[in-house]
């Protein structure tokens, strides 16, 4: 680890993982380390708010969906914990409005899976740059795509009443819901 990047972290170098992806995590965390980190990983909302209660990290990555509830818990405790604290949220279903909730509650920055060390490393120390454009943003069908998932999640994958928010005929949103998701 060079000594640059050493001090773009800073003093307190306390990271704290939340994701319920054991080898995800366990190789994040090893990354992190040799890039000057002192990591602490959770695989669950309730072990990641317990830590940030506990020892605020200056910096935290948080998987938006774990399976006991929703990352955004730990990224609102973080926040009120430690206000100075730098925090990614890092999920496998980018999505817009998840992304400004995300930003909402205080996190730093989004990233879409799959993110590497990088790329994770990079939008933890950025200082009010913004980011460059992705190399391979998503396409406007998958845009749309996960705006009707969403929707649907939101409905409690009610066909019918997704179909009524979205102003879609029925069968018409089961055909799209039938098929793969668009890359």
């Amino acid at each position: 680890m060079t000594e640059r990047a050493l001090n773009d972290i800073g003093p307190d170098r306390s990271l704290l993982l939340v994701d319920d992806d054991e080898p995800f995590v366990r190789r994040l965390a090893r990354a992190m380390e040799k890039r000057g980190f002192e990591t602490e990983t959770a695989e669950s909302v309730a072990q990641g708010k317990a830590i940030g209660t506990a020892r605020p990290p200056a910096y935290a990555v948080v998987d938006l969906r774990l399976e006991d509830g929703n990352g955004l818990e730990v990224v609102e405790l973080l926040r009120e914990k430690r206000p100075d604290a730098r925090i990614v949220v890092l999920t496998g279903y980018g999505a817009i409005a998840t992304a400004v909730s995300a930003v909402k509650m205080g996190a730093t920055d989004y990233l879409a899976k799959p993110a590497d060390a990088n790329d994770i490393t990079a939008a933890l120390l950025s200082v009010g740059d913004a980011p460059p454009p992705p190399e391979n943003p998503m396409s406007a069908d998958r845009v749309r795509w996960e705006h009707i998932q969403r929707v649907y999640e939101l409905c409690d994958r009610n066909v019918s009443e997704t179909a009524r928010r979205l102003n879609m005929h029925r069968r018409t949103l089961q055909r799209i819901l039938a098929k793969r998701s668009p890359r």
